[in-house]
């Protein structure tokens, strides 16, 4: 079986959390190019620019400045060209309306951001997994 790359944009402001993220691609030996845009205005320019080739699977933070996760997701849904993007929400905020909000835009998962680096890395493994496994057009 062919293994296709799969483009990953992380929607992120918090400059940790890039750094985390990018540590945890390493540390996992994940070696799917990752793009990064620190706001969903920034996220929604460069998808429709088509700077990345495919269509990727985003990352993406609930509270950022400029237009936030739940804003990002309103505007991805609405647009037909982008609209059937993979969306995991990656996030601090455990608000029951942030996730019932994020769901209804057809996330394809919740993931509270972990306190600990460990079971930061836990989390980008499993989300590696998954995108491995899913067939993509």
């Amino acid at each position: 079986m062919e293994e296709k790359e799969v483009n990953i944009l992380l929607v992120e402001d918090d400059e940790v959390d890039i750094m985390n993220v990018q540590r945890a691609f390493k540390k996992n030996n994940i070696t799917n190019p990752l793009h990064i845009a620190r706001n969903g205005l920034e996220a929604l320019e460069i998808l429709r620019s088509k700077v990345i080739p495919m269509q990727p699977i985003i990352i993406l933070d609930i509270n950022m400045p400029k237009m936030n996760g739940i804003e990002f997701l309103q505007e991805l849904r609405k647009d037909p060209a982008l609209n059937r993007i993979s969306v995991f929400v990656m996030t601090t905020s455990n608000e029951d309306s942030d996730k019932i909000n994020a769901y209804n835009l057809n996330v394809a998962g919740y993931i509270l951001k972990p306190l600990s680096f460990e079971k930061f890395l836990t989390s980008v493994a499993t989300l590696n997994r998954y995108w491995k496994l899913c067939e993509r057009p």
